[in-house]
């Protein structure tokens, strides 16, 4: 997150907003900053994506799903944007560390001996480690002791849009969001690279929500897109993974999409319209 907030210095906090005595190093400021950054990129990031996905993605003929709510989008939207406000205290926490060099993020590829082989590795490494520990919170989140208090939340969208993405109690998503920060503690990974795997599970997250139940046939067995995880939406106990299938079939918890098997609920809305029986 440096980087993002030396060029919010330079060219709007530092002429536009702090007074000349605030120094840019200060703790004060940088925590200050961060939060605004952190708040302002993440709702533009949600709002616009989802927006983008929602309009050009999204098969709007699932809204007319039973299951699909009263004014179910302005509620995914209003709980979305409370929660990204309410989760940018803690994870600036971890902006803050990382920026004060409380990690193993690194500027340039020449400081590694290792080159660009690692930063190839770097990023599978990211993609391997998050999906793991976010699958294994995520079977922790639907225990019966802790659902009702955090992710019945975003259940309660059982036919979600894009907007449902971020739509979380704040302890939820904050929880599931745990496993990006911490990656970078424990193991070397490029700054620019960090950034980028950041911008990317957003959309990867919004993704998984839009409705498109499309995966290229080689993919189909090993991709956890929208088709797999409207399911996890629908019968709760399965694909739970973020990008992969490989925890919920190691896990036990894996469901074929019942989406390309011709039974999901675009499937559904198609049998309800043709039997005269799709509400207005």
């Amino acid at each position: 997150m440096d980087y993002v907030l030396d060029a919010a210095d330079r060219n709007l906090l530092t002429p536009y907003v702090y007074p000349a005595s605030w120094p840019e190093g200060g703790a004060l400021r940088q925590v200050l900053s961060l939060l605004l950054l952190t708040n302002l990129g993440a709702e533009l990031l949600y709002l616009g994506f989802a927006s983008l996905s929602f309009y050009y993605v999204f098969d709007h003929r699932l809204m007319k799903h039973p299951f699909f709510l009263e004014n179910q989008v302005q509620r995914e939207i209003k709980l979305g944007v409370t929660s990204i406000f309410w989760m940018s205290f803690p994870t600036v926490a971890f902006f803050f560390a990382e920026i004060r060099g409380y990690s193993k993020l690194y500027d340039n590829i020449s400081d590694s001996s290792s080159g660009w082989p690692l930063v190839i590795l770097s990023i599978g490494g990211f993609l391997f480690f998050t999906d793991m520990v976010i699958y294994w919170l995520h079977r922790i989140l639907h225990h019966k002791s802790v659902y009702k208090y955090l992710h019945k939340q975003h259940h309660m969208f059982k036919v979600p849009t894009p907007f449902a993405s971020h739509a979380f109690h704040p302890v939820d998503g904050f929880l599931q969001s745990l496993p990006y920060h911490v990656y970078p503690l424990l193991f070397p990974l490029h700054k620019v690279v960090y950034l980028v795997l950041f911008v990317f599970v957003n959309v990867w997250t919004i993704s998984i929500h839009d409705g498109d139940f499309r995966i290229p046939w080689p993919l189909v067995e090993v991709i956890n897109g929208a088709a797999h995880h409207v399911d996890h939406h629908l019968y709760f106990y399965f694909n739970y993974g973020q990008y992969f299938t490989l925890w919920d079939r190691l896990g036990g918890s894996y469901r074929h999409s019942s989406a390309l098997l011709g039974k999901g609920p675009l499937d559904h809305v198609r049998k309800l319209s043709a039997a005269g029986k799709l509400r207005r």
